[in-house]
């Protein structure tokens, strides 16, 4: 069954142009791991994008939450190393979900938030 949701969830990703991305502030250097709050914005809600935004997170090794909000957009808490996370932020505005249309990401650099532990849907 798995591999069925691969196919599915993979499903043209590669050929997406990654929406808008604005960065709200610039991220510290000096820290190890590069923590983010993103909001994405778009027909987000109910095309499965938390479900793929968890699988996107769990192959590039980032950890944080994922959660609808009431505007219709989706909030994102992350944080990884740099590399993984600039990789994570494209998929996010490519929409992991093959369903997603996703018009904007904004991207706020926060080290107060903490380390998380795996990486989860919030309900």
């Amino acid at each position: 069954m798995t591999s069925i949701f691969n196919e599915f969830f993979n499903l043209g990703k590669d050929n997406r142009e990654p929406a808008k991305i604005e960065y709200m502030n610039e991220y510290n250097p000096d820290q190890n791991n590069v923590k983010i709050i993103a909001k994405i914005y778009g027909r987000v809600q109910g095309v499965g994008f938390r479900f793929t935004t968890v699988q996107l997170a769990k192959e590039l090794g980032i950890n944080g939450f994922v959660r609808n909000e009431e505007d219709g957009s989706v909030y994102v808490e992350a944080s990884a190393k740099k590399e993984p996370m600039e990789s994570f932020i494209v998929g996010l505005a490519k929409g992991p979900s093959p369903s997603a249309d996703v018009k904007k990401v904004t991207i706020e650099y926060d080290d107060s938030l903490e380390n998380y532990q795996g990486f989860t849907n919030q309900d």
